[in-house]
């Protein structure tokens, strides 16, 4: 197993950016080591999956980029663990944070955080960007994703707290072994035995397959594997 140092060092904090994931490439292209954090008070041109801008209100939530060596083949979805485990630690409301497949973290059904990991495996590194909506008010996002987004309900004051829980919950997922973070991962699914669609059709989603896989039955009972690099999921029922 790999073993990884601590995260979250050196630190690059800017007032503003245009994209921390854009920034931290650039330095991981320079040589920056294991673990280099990059973090904006406000991102102007943040982007998730798919392209899907990513709205970071300045002050208000966390917009974060890590440069690691040698990332684990499972490490959206332990990320998406750690998010989780913030939530659980600060959400006002007590809410029990979920895991939409692969790594959309929700609240009572609304979309918690931005996770994009991106860079150059074939050269050993990843860049690994992270956006959570920490006390970002409802009229703060966007008319259009007001019943789809939703954040923590903290304090601006909270950002330093929200980001020492992050970086330590990386720390602890990148060391856990996988066959628990598949067990961990299966106890957040929000997805597990709902109807739901994807680029060519539509089926019954079964969890988590051992390579980190989406299991579905489809439409004639036959059951696949999706990758999420390959399809755009929707749920059915709401």
């Amino acid at each position: 197993m790999i073993r990884y140092s601590v995260i979250g060092a050196p630190h690059l904090h800017l007032r503003s950016v245009g994209s921390t994931n854009a920034r931290a490439q650039q330095l991981a292209m320079a040589g920056a080591p294991h673990g280099t954090l990059v973090t904006a008070d406000a991102q102007t041109a943040g982007h998730g999956r798919q392209g899907r801008a990513w709205v970071t209100p300045p002050g208000r939530a966390l917009a974060c980029s890590l440069v690691l060596r040698d990332p684990p083949r499972l490490l959206p979805m332990l990320t998406a663990l750690a998010v989780a485990d913030v939530a659980e630690a600060m959400d006002h409301e007590r809410r029990a944070p979920m895991i939409k497949w692969p790594n959309d973290v929700l609240l009572d059904g609304r979309k918690l955080a931005g996770i994009l990991a991106e860079g150059r495996p074939q050269e050993g590194w990843v860049v690994l960007g992270i956006g959570v909506n920490v006390a970002v008010g409802q009229d703060d996002f966007p008319p259009e994703l007001r019943k789809l987004a939703t954040s923590l309900g903290a304090q601006s004051t909270d950002l330093p707290r929200a980001l020492t829980l992050l970086m330590a919950g990386l720390e602890r997922w990148l060391a856990v072994p996988t066959p628990e973070v598949l067990d961990a991962y299966r106890a957040r699914d929000a997805l597990a035995g709902r109807e739901i669609a994807w680029n060519d059709g539509s089926g019954t989603a079964l969890g988590l397959a051992d390579d980190g896989r989406l299991r579905v039955r489809d439409a004639t009972g036959a059951e696949r594997l999706l990758d999420a690099g390959e399809v755009h999921l929707r749920t059915m029922v709401d």
